[in-house]
């Protein structure tokens, strides 16, 4: 743990040095992350020991997608969600399951697993995460509605799939009982959570009994949070979609909340976002990536070039978007923790097909974080400075809640932020 510490601080360190630099080129903090955590490793230089079935890897994993989709939420409120669904409503209802359905056919034809394990694999692999494209959707240049859809389409997917991963994973195991209604309790539950514990933590402060003081204003939402991380691990809640839903509540009832949190709780969610990488990079020895096999690469590349591109080009004909646009979305598919966290409950799971699923898991989310995080910025350069938003996505307004004239203004790029927009 010593070792541990030491390197992420180190990287840390090494991250905040460069940070100025990699607003402006390639170089991305996450894969600083993923590579030193590759280097570290027991395949390497043996200095940071972790195992796949460490209590660490899961658990840091699981917290870190906690955060950042709680922190996501806060960029989405309900107002926000109800005047602009109609672009994330194509990517969820119909760029989804085709993007699991392409990538089923690719791990049944291309590395030769059953149809049941195949599709339990694409199921893991189609969540994304643009946490690891923070240049393109934490950049005000890039258009309004492009950083919406793919904000609202990470933080809803996660929640989405998981009944899919489940349901795959019982029946690759053989269960005659695929609890179906205990799901569906779970992700109720999580949702009830989302939406209850912060509306009345925020209708309570609003009483006369209690007030809080600027100083300690951030951390209200860090108590929220930490609320309903609590009470979704007690009561069996789907925590992703508690993470989601409770970030959406507090910015749709409580902006003032969302405002003093905002900075304090990005950086909180980067710093669990990068130590994951950290633990998850030194998953990676070179042995472990030599058993991927050349089968499993071209599956990792036909994943993220073939399976969301196809996908997202069929589910947004005659959207209105710019081909410019469309293909930013295309492209932009990373996979993040979400993966990461399903992929370890498959391996836990110990069916047949498990570690290999793992395997190829492991190595398309790598391929990813370094394909994803070092070519957002050079996208979100193409975007000009004008770009229109369609009367449906609703008026766009400046801070000072004036309709803002020129929606696609540049303005600094979030490179290294947790911020999707």
């Amino acid at each position: 743990m010593t070792a541990l510490l030491t390197a992420f601080a180190a990287l840390l360190l090494l991250a905040v040095l460069v940070s100025s630099l990699a607003h402006r080129t390639v170089l991305s903090t996450a894969a600083v992350f993923l590579v030193g955590g590759f280097l570290l490793g027991d395949g390497v230089s043996g200095l940071v020991s972790i195992r796949p079935g460490d209590s660490l890897v899961y658990g840091l994993a699981e917290l870190a997608l906690f955060a950042v989709l709680f922190t996501d939420g806060m960029h989405a409120g309900w107002q926000d969600l109800r005047s602009a669904w109609r672009l994330p409503g194509r990517a969820l209802g119909w760029g989804l399951p085709l993007t699991l359905l392409v990538t089923a056919l690719f791990a049944r034809y291309v590395v030769g697993l059953g149809w049941v394990e195949a599709l339990l694999l694409a199921a893991v692999l189609t969540p994304t995460d643009p946490v690891f494209a923070a240049a393109l959707v934490g950049n005000e240049r890039v258009p309004p509605r492009l950083r919406h859809l793919l904000n609202v389409e990470s933080g809803v997917n996660d929640g989405l799939i998981l009944p899919f991963v489940v349901l795959f994973l019982a029946i690759a195991q053989g269960s005659d009982d695929l609890h179906l209604g205990e799901l569906g309790t779970e992700l109720v539950l999580g949702l009830g959570i989302g939406v209850a514990v912060p509306w009345a933590a925020i209708m309570l402060e609003r009483t006369r009994w209690f007030a809080i003081s600027a100083k300690y204003e951030p951390l209200n939402a860090v108590a929220i949070g930490l609320l309903v991380l609590a009470l979704g691990k007690a009561t069996h809640g789907n925590l992703f979609l508690a993470a989601f839903a409770a970030g959406v509540t507090v910015a749709s009832v409580g902006e003032r909340h969302r405002e003093a949190f905002e900075e304090f709780g990005e950086l909180v969610a980067e710093l669990l976002k990068l130590a994951a990488l950290l633990v998850f990079g030194a998953l990676l020895s070179p042995s472990f990536l030599g058993e991927v096999g050349w089968p499993g690469w071209v599956f990792a590349v036909l994943a993220l070039v073939v399976a969301r591109p196809v996908a997202i080009w069929v589910s947004f004909l005659r959207s209105g978007l710019t081909v410019r646009e469309q293909g930013a979305v295309m492209w932009f598919g990373p996979k993040g923790f979400a993966s990461v966290v399903y992929g370890l409950l498959v391996l836990e799971s110990g069916i047949a097909a498990s570690d290999k699923i793992f395997h190829l898991v492991a190595a398309t989310i790598a391929l990813s974080i370094l394909a994803h995080s070092s070519t957002d910025v050079l996208v979100a350069r193409g975007f000009d400075s004008e770009g229109e938003v369609p009367a449906w996505h609703g008026p766009v307004r400046d801070g000072a809640g004036t309709p803002a004239r020129n929606p696609g203004s540049a303005g600094p790029s979030a490179r290294g932020s947790t911020a999707p927009g």
